[in-house]
């Protein structure tokens, strides 16, 4: 039992001293929070990735939709508002058809949407095209929401 009142007074003994000693001085500082972290720095995507986007064309196509138009009308803009900005056109396909054809339909795509980025004001020495084909899909699926995806003007800044 002498062993059990020592350990108490062990243990309750300096939680008392504590708390009288924290309360008994009217001039106790309070503790203060913790500072409001920094906030994080604002870290902005590149503009070219909000304004130079890809275009799509329809099956066996190279032909320019109103959407596509659209699109390269804001391409172009942003080409003009950075006159040292150099892109290169991907011209892509989807799986259907052979290599050679859809080599030559890439490059018909590039090319399509290049001349329409000239015809806008956008100087020509700033524009490359390339075709891969069906080489590089974008969507590796089977059917007609991939090969949508894949039949594209892909817009790359340099």
């Amino acid at each position: 039992m002498d062993m059990k009142k020592h350990l108490l007074g062990m243990c309750v003994l300096p939680s008392v001293l504590f708390v009288a000693g924290c309360s008994c001085c009217d001039d106790a500082v309070a503790p203060q929070a913790a500072p409001a972290p920094a906030p994080a720095p604002v870290v902005e995507a590149p503009v070219a990735a909000a304004q130079i986007a890809d275009v799509f064309y329809a099956f066996d196509s190279s032909a320019l939709d109103p959407m596509s138009e659209a699109q390269l009308k804001e391409n172009a803009r942003w080409m003009l508002e950075n006159p040292d900005a150099t892109i290169v056109i991907e011209g892509h396909c989807d799986e259907r058809g052979t290599n050679e054809y859809n080599i030559a339909l890439g490059e018909r795509r590039a090319d399509s949407a290049s001349n329409y980025l000239v015809n806008l004001g956008v100087d020509p020495s700033r524009i490359q095209t390339v075709s891969y084909g069906e080489e590089r899909p974008f969507d590796p699926g089977q059917d007609e929401e991939a090969w949508a995806k894949n039949r594209r003007a892909h817009f790359v800044l340099q």
